[in-house]
């Protein structure tokens, strides 16, 4: 097989996590080291920042602020939300990346996302193939909802989900010091599956968790969810409830919905999600009167905080960013980097990066299987915290000044 020489261009898109800057730096790292790869280019704010020529030099980026990546939240290169429209339809702007691709001669393209991203990824990939551009398009997988297809956990996941347990874990002892009715209600991020709201069972499982974990796999039952808090509540005096933000009703209506049934969309036509957790405040304080009732929405705080964070997690974005560089300069293309879960001969977890075609990944959900949920529909399964167990080991080495964390400051020098 010939060498294919050029630039390469990574991008970031959609939500941020903790570690989505650890893949972005396995990227960049193995790229700059590679001498196939003569240029290495970061795009501003995704494919927005490819579509308006705005890309990075990251050759002229201290090694050292590279190497802080490790440990720094949310998209250092900036991320997107856009959705390109089919280009069969319209390939206005499929052209205007070709352009911008020839004219930095960008030969490897690394896409960091989602279900949206990995689409958007596919797309591309599929036009530079039918204008036969030359250029391999590998995605790397992100998202703290754990839905991307044909992969075992996605990067991000991991360090959110320790997140939510662990803040649960903390909350289940501040939530039970009163010597009256109390209840707590946690609404966790979670459109269509409810893996990052299951967590929270780990924190159950542990003694110090939730009482009632409410997925969107299952359909929600307002009469049996009011009576299963006053249960609750009547055998020990406080219950502390989690929810996925996308619970809904056997209708499928969202029961966020309930309390702002005008929500807006995004340019994905996703209805905004959030409030859920003050909606069932509402309704328990209306049905049993309880006066010391807390919604606690988690939001921003799940998906950007990395002092916690998973070692694991880190350590396995770093490698799913370096195996999609690796497998782009081997000839690959039109994939997305995939983990599958190994056992290794201690009996222990193990991992490796596997790659899978991107038009699998690309706007398929992965559900939490329900033989993992209960059969009330208001827990989870032993199987799921044996699942969860092993991907949230291990604590980051945290690079600090001043006693705080030190995040990567990247110059950010556009090239010209």
């Amino acid at each position: 097989m010939d060498k294919l020489i050029g630039a390469c261009l990574v991008a970031q898109s959609g939500g941020p996590t903790a570690v989505i800057n650890a893949s972005a730096y396995g990227v960049i790292r193995t790229a700059l080291d590679d001498d196939t790869i003569t240029h290495v280019y970061g795009a501003a704010h995704g494919i927005r920042g490819v579509l308006d020529d705005i890309l990075y030099d990251l050759d002229l980026e201290d090694e050292h602020e590279l190497r802080l990546l490790l440990n720094t939240p949310s998209a250092s290169l900036g991320s997107c939300r856009y959705k390109l429209k089919d280009y069969t339809e319209d390939d206005t702007d499929y052209r205007r990346i070709m352009e911008v691709f020839k004219k930095h001669d960008i030969r490897y393209f690394f896409y960091i996302g989602g279900n949206d991203s990995m689409d958007t990824c596919n797309k591309i990939s599929k036009f530079l193939q039918k204008e036969q551009y030359l250029c391999r398009v590998i995605g790397v997988p992100k998202t703290i909802d754990n839905d991307l297809y044909g992969t075992d956990h996605c990067p991000g996941f991991a360090s959110a989900a320790k997140y939510v347990i662990t803040s649960c874990m903390e909350m289940r002892r501040d939530c039970n010091v009163y010597d009256y009715y109390s209840a707590v209600i946690v609404e966790v991020m979670g459109r269509h599956a409810g893996w990052l709201a299951g967590a929270a069972g780990v924190a159950t499982a542990t003694g110090d968790g939730p009482d009632l974990v409410y997925l969107p796999e299952t359909d929600f039952d307002m009469d049996q969810f009011l009576d299963d808090v006053k249960r609750i509540m009547d055998e020990r005096g406080d219950c502390m409830v989690v929810v996925s933000e996308g619970i809904h009703d056997k209708n499928g209506k969202f029961i966020s919905e309930y309390g702002a049934p005008d929500a807006a969309t995004d340019s994905f036509g996703h209805k905004q999600l959030g409030g859920v957790a003050s909606t069932l405040v509402s309704y328990v304080k209306q049905k049993w009167g309880v006066k010391k009732i807390r919604g606690v929405e988690l939001s921003l705080l799940q998906r950007c905080s990395s002092h916690f964070a998973s070692a694991t997690d880190i350590n396995e974005s770093f490698a799913a960013g370096r195996a999609a560089v690796k497998a782009a300069v081997n000839g690959m293309t039109d994939k997305m980097m995939a983990f599958h879960r190994l056992t290794d001969v201690y009996g222990d977890y193990a991992c490796e990066v596997i790659p899978q075609d991107l038009s699998l990944a690309a706007n398929t959900e992965k559900k939490v299987p329900r033989e993992w949920i209960n059969e009330a529909g208001n827990g989870v399964t032993q199987e799921f915290v044996e699942y969860v167990l092993p991907l949230i080991q291990g604590t980051p080495n945290l690079p600090l000044e001043n006693g705080l964390p030190r995040f990567a400051k990247l110059k950010r020098i556009v090239a010209k």
